[in-house]
């Protein structure tokens, strides 16, 4: 009998010892899955605490697919240029994982209110990847090769924008870039959303309604070395008016806008 209970225990250490090396195998394998699946952006956009005004902007914006066509991914590191309120940081910060990590750059007197402090303050607690960066754009100089990603959501514009009211210098977009390519890694992505405007002068056309010719975008962004990847149609209205202010009512939320995907040669 003990000769059998023995045999018995040594046959239940096997499997149990089978069963063990299986679990951390298949834990394994479904970790590296996970990672090669991507981020789970619709996730992301649902992650609880996003603030209602955000969530209002879902239906228009489309994180989740613009993130999709970007091909932003799991562990990237991220800066968001212009980030505003925070809108893409917070989602790029749940979509990125605990790995990844959002620096999102504002020019401090757009981030300065009570309400502004708050909302900072709610986003960088509920992703503790994100991290505000106050600067001046003209200023901003990443570390050579620090970033996979980088989104300019609506903004790409503002380089040609001067404005006392809001000391918001003149900037050089040309010098701008040039900085932002030696930060990105071979290989990185620049996602950038745009409204569209007219030929012509390009300051005149940022000025009179922050609009910018796509045209001068892919110009700019060809001579700092970027490769333009990939572009969609997402947003086209033929209905849009380019002579209007993006911020009239006629025309906020639903203007005709371009989406384009540079990338850094590897």
């Amino acid at each position: 009998m003990r000769a059998v209970f023995l045999t018995a225990l040594a046959s239940s250490a096997m499997a149990l010892s089978a069963c063990s090396y299986d679990n951390g195998d298949t834990a394994s394998a479904s970790s590296e899955a996970a990672i090669k699946a991507g981020p789970d952006f619709t996730a992301a956009v649902a992650a609880p605490g996003r603030e209602e005004t955000d969530l209002a902007l879902d239906a228009s914006r489309q994180p989740a697919e613009i993130l999709a066509f970007m091909g932003l991914e799991t562990g990237d590191a991220v800066v968001d240029i212009f980030a505003g309120g925070g809108y893409y940081s917070e989602i790029m910060g749940a979509a990125v994982g605990a790995g990844g990590s959002v620096v999102a750059v504002n020019p401090p007197q757009f981030v300065s209110s009570d309400a502004a402090k708050g909302k900072w303050a709610g986003i960088v607690t509920r992703q503790p990847g994100v991290s505000l960066f106050p600067s001046q754009l003209d200023d901003f100089t990443p570390q050579p090769s620090s970033y996979d990603f980088a989104m300019m959501h609506l903004i790409y514009h503002d380089l040609y924008w001067e404005s006392e009211k809001f000391k918001f210098a003149r900037m050089d977009p040309a010098a701008f870039l040039t900085k932002l390519y030696a930060g990105m890694k071979p290989g990185g992505i620049v996602a950038v959303v745009d409204h569209v405007g007219n030929a012509g002068d390009t300051r005149a056309v940022v000025e009179k309604s922050h609009r910018i010719d796509p045209a001068t975008v892919k110009a700019d962004f060809a001579k700092a070395g970027f490769v333009l990847e990939a572009q969609s149609d997402m947003f086209a209205n033929p209905d849009d008016d380019f002579e209007k202010n993006v911020f009239d009512p006629l025309v906020r939320g639903k203007t005709n806008r371009f989406v384009m995907k540079f990338r850094k040669p590897a």
